[in-house]
């Protein structure tokens, strides 16, 4: 079961991590910043394989939990946003304008690491 969203420890040897609700940056777990799993505040990808749980159970995360977790991301998300001195304006934009040219940026990427 989900009880509280938080970001999770970080594993100095960024080993993959699958389950539980401990690392942050591991897959198909709970209540973690991660990837594939449920009631984690926010997308955090470590560079691994990615578990994905069922839809069903990310359904069934109770709605307070759910509340919390989109509340600690939206915090993030600002404070990040504050970091790099960028404005919630100035983020909205930046998402246009490289949306637009999102599937080029990735075409192109994909042709410069083969040429390496």
């Amino acid at each position: 079961d989900v009880s509280s969203p938080k970001h999770g420890k970080v594993d100095p040897h960024n080993m993959p991590h699958v389950g539980g609700n401990t690392w942050a940056g591991g897959t198909g777990g709970r209540d973690t910043a991660g990837l594939g799993g449920k009631g984690g505040p926010y997308r955090l990808d470590a560079g691994h394989r990615v578990y994905q749980i069922s839809q069903a159970e990310k359904d069934a995360v109770p709605e307070e939990v759910k509340r919390a977790a989109r509340e600690m991301g939206e915090k993030a998300f600002k404070q990040r946003l504050k970091e790099i001195q960028m404005s919630e304006y100035d983020a909205s934009t930046y998402e246009r304008f490289s949306g637009a040219v999102r599937r080029q940026v990735q075409s192109l990427r994909i042709i410069l690491d083969n040429l390496q």
